[in-house]
């Protein structure tokens, strides 16, 4: 009997030591493997969302994110942010665009695509990864990471902060949360409501939500969230999702 339970508190000294063992990078790296995302960088994925049509073509590194729809005028536009910059189409035809917006548009377009398919782009090269302490969110227990991005490579919106709760059984992303600048500043929660996987990658939709009052920390956002101190204010959908792997 005392054999056992030695045997026993030798496995849990373990399994807790395996689980500290693991680092943010490896996390994220199961996360990439476990959601198909790694998939990504060789793929053209294509969906609808809020009436818009977003195609997205990435090979080797090379890349074309766009974005598409019509205006109440009937013409048709076209926003194309590639490795080489931004450019709009209207009707087909190259317009020029005034300097002071080509960031906010190609930032519009970025951010889309970037949610539309994490964990993907967690490796870049600017992306800062810390592991927070392990939490719990409606029963299920969570690794909690911090990503940041430096300077360089960054971004226009490298001061942002993001937040990941990603299950520990699943290496699945259930919850995400970021803290911005643009208009004002603000922070936002997501919790998937629905998961779609297309050609071997997880797409998900989320109810997307906002603190109810200016006194919520971005780092205790979940502890919000599970206190109801969130308020919902949209859907993140995803629609007609349509995926080709480039080999």
């Amino acid at each position: 009997m005392k054999q056992f339970a030695y045997l026993f508190l030798f496995l849990l000294i373990a399994c807790s030591k395996k689980e500290q063992d693991l680092t943010a990078q490896q996390i994220i790296d199961k996360t990439m493997h476990y959601s198909g995302a790694d998939q990504v960088a060789n793929a053209a994925i294509k969906f609808r969302f809020r009436t818009k049509e977003y195609t997205a073509v990435r090979k080797q590194g090379v890349f074309e994110l766009s974005k598409q729809y019509f205006t109440a005028d009937s013409l048709k536009v076209k926003e194309v942010l590639s490795n080489t910059g931004y450019t709009r189409f209207i009707n087909n035809n190259a317009v020029p665009v005034v300097d002071s917006l080509i960031a906010d548009s190609a930032n519009a377009i970025n951010s889309v695509h970037y949610f539309s398919v994490l964990p993907f782009g967690l490796n870049s090269a600017a992306v800062q990864k810390k592991l927070l302490k392990s939490t719990r969110i409606k029963g299920k227990e969570y690794y909690k990471l911090e990503i940041r991005f430096s300077e360089q490579g960054g971004g226009e919106d490298f001061e942002d902060v993001f937040l990941y709760w990603i299950g520990k059984e699943s290496f699945l992303i259930d919850y995400l949360a970021y803290s911005y600048h643009t208009n004002g500043g603000g922070m936002r929660f997501r919790a998937v409501k629905n998961q779609n996987w297309t050609a071997g990658i997880r797409f998900v939709d989320y109810d997307n939500y906002k603190p109810m009052t200016p006194s919520i920390k971005f780092n205790t956002i979940d502890a919000a969230f599970r206190n109801k101190e969130l308020k919902k204010v949209s859907e993140i959908n995803l629609e007609a999702i349509e995926v080709e792997l480039l080999f």
